[in-house]
């Protein structure tokens, strides 16, 4: 049976490495579209219509890497903030979780286990310690030999 550090461990590994994968497979991608802009740009044209798709294009791809930036960042920092058991480490792993399920199948995989880890009992034990910032109130002072009073009848 995994213990609560070996989920924390897993589930920061497994959120670097998606957002890592999602990082590269995107710098892939701005890297063809941006020669595909150069060489539009490149070729040119009396009318100055290729000039002008491919400064679309370069545009794109600069919009492109600032939305990678943002989603794949996320989900890099909170793995390695949930590695590395910093004090805002569940804040930084729910929110890279929640950015990882966006991306099918492998993303939903990773975010949904991570989301379980976080909001399950052992990850709020882990993170949610006497003391830390926002505790909880620990399950052992719940009185659960106390009945609530019967309903009222309204007969």
């Amino acid at each position: 049976m995994m213990t609560a550090p070996d989920h924390n461990r897993l589930v920061g590994i497994f959120l670097m490495v998606h957002g890592g994968m999602q990082a590269l497979i995107l710098l892939l991608l701005s890297f063809v579209y941006g020669l595909m802009g150069l060489a539009m740009m490149a070729s040119g044209g009396g009318d100055g219509g290729p000039i002008a798709v491919g400064l679309i294009f370069i545009v794109m791809v600069v919009i492109l890497l600032c939305v990678a930036a943002v989603f794949c960042g996320s989900q890099i920092l909170g793995g390695y903030k949930l590695l590395k058991q910093k004090p805002n480490a569940r804040t930084w792993g729910i929110i890279g979780s929640i950015v990882a399920v966006l991306s099918f199948p492998l993303g939903t995989a990773v975010g949904v286990y991570a989301m379980w880890f976080l909001f399950g009992d052992m990850g709020k034990q882990f993170y949610l310690r006497p003391g830390m910032p926002y505790s909880t109130p620990r399950s052992r002072d719940f009185d659960y030999q106390q009945q609530p009073p019967p309903p009222n009848s309204w007969q």
